[in-house]
């Protein structure tokens, strides 16, 4: 058999990832000037020296299966990358080849070399953009950086505006204290706008929030906040973004909510007010048993915080559900909820150290009310394997029976993938393949099987292309698309007059689902048409591009 070392080597080697005999770079905020286009390679480590820029205009390109390290330091010597308002990150890496954040201190050759609850070695990242905030005056120097630093200014009045992509990116051990008890979240995003693809991203053992969202408009599919210190997910300053798919568990003994969800501060009535949709969450919380006191709500909404989740489960929390603020006078967020811009419909809540009552996880008379009129249950969602320790029993997608399988709230937005369960999983254990989560063996290893009464989806008669989204784009756009077997795919755009302009995929791929974003930067504005050839058959889809 085997040693758990060996079988980490190979797992890197597998990912891509260059364990032994890789060149270490240096980096300092020097190295990304101005209007500058910068790619680091995944042959390299890069070393994050103090705060590292990437400047407005300028475009870090990170390559599937690179290491990047933050050295350690506190206040002014924290080490972090910072994407400022103009600037733009592409770190696009893959689920064989995830892109890694995490500390100097961190030998990704070994399992044994930091412990499980080593947090705060490093800063984190943090995308900076000009998207829409309900503060005044409309921009807000974000948490983590010094004020005095002019590039950690966020917000402006472009609700659209693009700061790149984050593909398969997993940050570790991040959240360093910068003075007052201020730490970097994992994940930080200021008023970044919904031109930006974030998607199959994870924050794991970070000192602070797992991912933070102040105001704009970004859209995330496929989170993963684990083991963090504080609260999994957390917005404020008017965040009207979306979120799929996200997934949150904390630690025995660390972390605090699930969604800790402001509204405004500055002035707390601000507009536009906070109104997010997220569907389809799954967050656990530290065990109904656990010892772990501030793990006390899924949901605590406060500060005039609007939003809405659908289809999604709730489970073991120490404390009880969700609190949402109800004050004597003045916009708060229960005139929110009766205004219906707050809303939990069809979620599932179940596994409360307060209780399974609806009492319980509910003590406002109001917010029971809503639940009840809203199709939420409290009934177990039978969930496959809860496991905060090395013993591959994390699995949490539900059994055969689940209620997760029924009572389904449809969503009328196209940019939501419709499923048939609630909760972040249904057959596809997504965290497999890519995540800290499976590579340190937290993780189910048998994931081959769907579940069981609830078989994983047919693969179609031919190869399938969906109409891109959004369509017309300006300049990204989601390509999605089906193949029956494992085969060469060849995926082009081509001009009206038959020229290719772009090759998005010329390769080998496995049956199944596969999904990209294309970034049509230096093309002009006009008609285009999206060509997929395999298996002998061709699919073709017009698109608009209107700048």
């Amino acid at each position: 058999m085997l040693s758990k070392g060996i079988k980490l080597f190979l797992f890197h080697i597998v990912l891509g990832i260059t364990v032994l005999n890789a060149a270490e770079i240096q980096v300092t905020d020097s190295d990304i000037q101005p209007g500058q286009t910068v790619t680091w390679t995944a042959d390299n480590v890069y070393i994050l020296n103090g705060f590292v820029f990437v400047d407005e205009g300028a475009k870090l390109y990170i390559e599937p299966g690179t290491v990047i390290k933050g050295q350690p330091g506190a206040a002014e010597n924290a080490s972090a990358l910072i994407v400022a308002r103009g600037g733009q990150i592409f770190a696009e890496g893959t689920r064989e080849r995830p892109i890694i954040f995490t500390s100097v201190a961190d030998d990704l050759s070994r399992t044994d070399d930091l412990p499980l609850d080593a947090r705060g070695l490093w800063g984190g990242v943090i995308i900076l953009g000009r998207a829409g905030l309900n503060s005044t005056p409309g921009e807000t120097a974000i948490e983590g950086i010094p004020t005095t630093e002019p590039r950690g200014l966020y917000g402006g009045d472009n609700d659209a505006d693009n700061s790149g992509v984050l593909r398969y990116v997993s940050v570790r051990y991040g959240g360093t204290d910068i003075g007052a008890g201020n730490e970097i979240n994992g994940v930080t995003f200021g008023g970044v706008g919904s031109g930006t693809v974030v998607e199959y991203v994870e924050v794991v053992n970070n000192n602070d929030d797992g991912f933070e969202f102040f105001g704009g408009t970004v859209q995330a599919k496929y989170l993963v906040s684990a083991f963090n210190a504080d609260d999994a997910f957390d917005y404020d300053e008017g965040f009207r973004g979306k979120g799929q798919f996200w997934f949150s568990l904390q630690a025995a003994d660390k972390g605090n909510r699930g969604g800790e969800h402001d509204g405004g501060t500055s002035p707390e009535d601000g507009q536009p007010y906070a109104t997010p949709v997220i569907a389809n969450a799954t967050y656990i919380g530290s065990g109904a048993t656990s010892s772990n006191g501030k793990n006390d709500l899924v949901l605590k909404i406060r500060d005039n915080a609007g939003g809405f989740y659908y289809n999604s489960i709730f489970t073991d929390f120490w404390g009880r559900g969700v609190s949402v603020e109800d004050l004597a006078s003045g916009e708060d967020s229960r005139a929110r909820m009766e205004a219906g811009e707050l809303v939990l419909a069809n979620n599932i809540w179940y596994g409360f150290g307060r209780g399974n009552e609806l009492d319980s996880i509910a003590t406002q008379d109001f917010v029971r009310e809503h639940l009840v009129a809203n199709s939420n249950s409290i009934t177990d969602p039978l969930l496959r394997g809860i496991s905060r320790t090395v013993d591959n029993g994390l699995d949490p997608r539900p059994q055969a029976g689940s209620s997760a399988f029924s009572d389904v709230k449809a969503i009328d937005d196209p940019w939501f993938t419709q499923v048939d369960f609630r909760g972040a999983f249904g057959d596809d254990l997504w965290i497999s393949g890519w995540t800290f989560l499976d590579e340190m063996g937290f993780v189910v290893k048998d994931v081959s099987s769907g579940v069981a009464g609830h078989p994983v989806a047919s693969l179609p008669e031919t190869i399938e292309l969906n109409q891109n989204y959004p369509n017309p784009f300006n300049p990204s756009t989601r390509i999605t698309y089906t193949l029956r077997t494992s085969t060469r795919a060849t995926l082009s755009v081509y001009n009206t007059i038959g020229q290719v302009v772009a090759v998005l995929v010329d390769e080998v791929q496995s049956a199944g689902r596969h999904e990209l974003v294309w970034q049509a930067d230096n093309l002009p504005s006009g008609v285009y048409f999206l060509q997929l050839m395999s298996e002998g058959y061709t699919v073709t889809r017009k698109m608009i591009l209107a700048r």
